[in-house]
């Protein structure tokens, strides 16, 4: 059940919503419901892996605003081409995810406190960085994800090729790799996988760095969705970002989850945000509905974990 029933979710939501508009069975409507989830989706890829390891990161948001500064004012004030300015970018976000890894890793601190004190700092930094002034002058190599190719009828954005991709690659990575299984037995029982032989330091260490990288691909796939680097972004997506990994089954508890279910978690959200925005319904009452699905599911996992004891 917790591989099946994200899965069943958001079947049960797309019939829902389906007799309640017509609009919403279109292919179209749901190209634009995989644009309006791949940047929170791409984040959630890597907010899945430190949160198997029973961490947690609540700077993701912010670390990806900064790299989408980091890139796009780069290239603006010296005039670099879109790969390097996407490459200072990534690094940036990476070199902030290492950040938090050797405070959790060396410092011993709790990963929340960590994280919260990083969502604080990238912020700042991202501000004073661009002097909270919106990026736009950008070399179009940066905007390329953003452009779309038809199929039939439907317009499909290049982002959304790539944040599928990264989700097969994450999927295998984590299902046929030795260091992939190595994240699962850190979040299960960190001493038992170090009495193994196993560093558990090394591999939170690669996580965080790891989960830097997809922020810093979120920032790139931010740019190209709004067609600049926006300082202000980023504000909500630490919540989004846990609430997709959450609904996909992902335990908070850490060691149990699998990475697609964080795709169909990322999707839940977007299909009840468009389809309660079809039906008119505030935006007021489409938060309090995603913050209803997320009890649901904590409640839903520690059920399960008290039935496998």
């Amino acid at each position: 059940m917790g591989t099946l029933g994200p899965f069943i979710a958001l079947i049960v939501a797309c019939i829902f919503f389906s007799l309640q508009s017509d609009r919403f069975l279109s292919l179209q409507n749901f190209s634009l419901i995989l644009q309006q989830v791949m940047v929170v989706g791409t984040i959630a890829i890597g907010q899945t892996l430190i949160i198997l390891t029973a961490g947690i990161d609540l700077s993701c948001g912010m670390i990806m605003a900064l790299g989408s500064i980091v890139m796009t004012k780069v290239a603006a004030d010296y005039g670099l081409s879109a790969p390097i300015a996407i490459a200072l970018g990534i690094g940036a976000t990476a070199l902030l995810g290492l950040t938090n890894g050797l405070l959790v890793t060396k410092a011993k601190l709790p990963p929340f406190i960590v994280t919260l004190g990083m969502l604080n700092i990238a912020f700042a930094i991202t501000q004073l960085y661009s002097g909270s002034q919106t990026i736009t002058e950008i070399p179009d190599g940066m905007l390329w994800l953003g452009n779309s190719f038809r199929i039939g009828e439907t317009n499909i954005v290049y982002g959304v090729i790539l944040m599928l991709a990264l989700y097969l690659i994450t999927w295998l990575f984590l299902r046929e790799t030795a260091p992939g299984r190595h994240i699962y037995a850190v979040g299960n029982s960190p001493e038992a996988t170090r009495l193994t032989g196993i560093s558990t330091d090394k591999v939170l260490l690669g996580v965080y760095v790891l989960a830097g990288v997809f922020y810093g691909l979120a920032s790139l796939l931010s740019v190209a969705r709004i067609g600049a680097g926006d300082p202000n972004a980023g504000q909500t997506e630490n919540l989004d970002a846990i609430t997709a990994v959450v609904l996909g089954g992902t335990s908070l508890f850490g060691g149990r989850g699998i990475i697609l279910g964080t795709l169909v978690g990322a999707l839940i959200v977007g299909v009840f945000r468009n389809g309660l925005t079809l039906m008119g319904v505030s935006s007021v009452y489409q938060i309090l509905v995603t913050g209803i699905l997320v009890i649901l599911a904590v409640m839903t996992d520690q059920m399960s974990r008290k039935g496998v004891r």
